[in-house]
């Protein structure tokens, strides 16, 4: 940042707004999206007060009437002021895994999102609801039904709302973001980051995309998860981060074989995934 905070406890958040604008940028992302951190940043560093006596007092009204911040940015500051962390700074820097993302959902914890996604492969809590209703989370060590009924009712609950509250991607937006990622990275022609998570030797091999469509601010990356390296499909599965206005969508598209043949698709869309080929194809 050009200048101090003019508050010690705004400081923090000057450095991660000023570093995920750095990471944005080495990644190639909108030239605007960058600037708009920056913008956060400088914004954040002239406040008299901190940033938290401002979301406490008014909310996320309050963040939207500071210079430059709009509703994704409010969304991110009100994750700061909760938790003291930017979990989108994770991500760009590959810090980030499925375990972390369940781990958040209550009635889990880190030792049974790391069992989950060991044992069948989840990565969202989209895919966890699922798992939930199908009946494959209960073959799992360490889910009764009631430890089951509570994280359907949390999830039902959580992702309900959010369903309520925004829209999702389209599949074909998805789908049309994991060609234009495999064949980038294939090419060569993306920037890579070094995850921290399995890379001991901290190796830049992770490409990463930013891109937009239907008004989404989209990231895709190979997954870096536990599953992911044991299957060997760590050049297969792509991650989608999807955020607008403040929401965060996550999606997994992966190659899965039936009689036709592989085809790619998106975990817990496989109906509309369907539905589009039949679509395009009048079969």
């Amino acid at each position: 940042m050009d200048a101090e905070c003019r508050h010690a406890a705004n400081a923090d958040l000057c450095r991660s707004l000023a570093r995920i604008a750095e990471l944005l940028e080495a990644q190639h992302a909108s030239p605007f999206r960058v600037a708009a951190y920056r913008r956060a940043a400088a914004t954040v560093a002239e406040l008299v007060l901190p940033i938290s006596s401002c979301f406490e007092t008014g909310g996320v009204e309050a963040l939207l009437r500071l210079p430059g911040i709009g509703k994704s940015l409010a969304s991110l500051i009100r994750e700061y002021v909760r938790t003291g962390h930017i979990s989108l700074q994770d991500r760009l820097e590959g810090a980030v895994g499925a375990e972390d993302v369940l781990s958040a959902v209550p009635g889990m914890g880190p030792v049974l999102a790391r069992r989950v996604h060991e044992v069948l492969g989840i990565e969202t809590p989209e895919e966890l609801e699922c798992a939930c209703a199908d009946g494959r989370l209960a073959a799992v060590p360490g889910f009764g039904p009631r430890r089951i009924e509570a994280i359907s009712a949390s999830l039902a609950a959580r992702l309900g709302r959010r369903a309520r509250v925004r829209e999702r991607p389209s599949v074909a937006a998805l789908l049309s973001v994991d060609s234009q990622y495999r064949a980038a990275a294939e090419a060569g022609t993306l920037p890579c980051i070094a995850p921290r998570r399995f890379n001991p030797e901290r190796r830049a091999w992770l490409p990463i995309l930013h891109t937009n469509r239907e008004g989404w601010e989209i990231t895709a990356l190979y997954s870096n998860t536990l599953r992911a390296h044991q299957l060997g499909r760590t050049h297969d599965w792509v991650v989608l981060h999807c955020e607008k206005n403040g929401e965060h969508v996550q999606n997994t598209v992966v190659t899965e074989r039936s009689a036709s043949g592989p085809h790619r698709t998106i975990r817990g869309r496989e109906v509309e995934v369907a539905a589009l080929e039949k679509e395009r194809t009048g079969t």
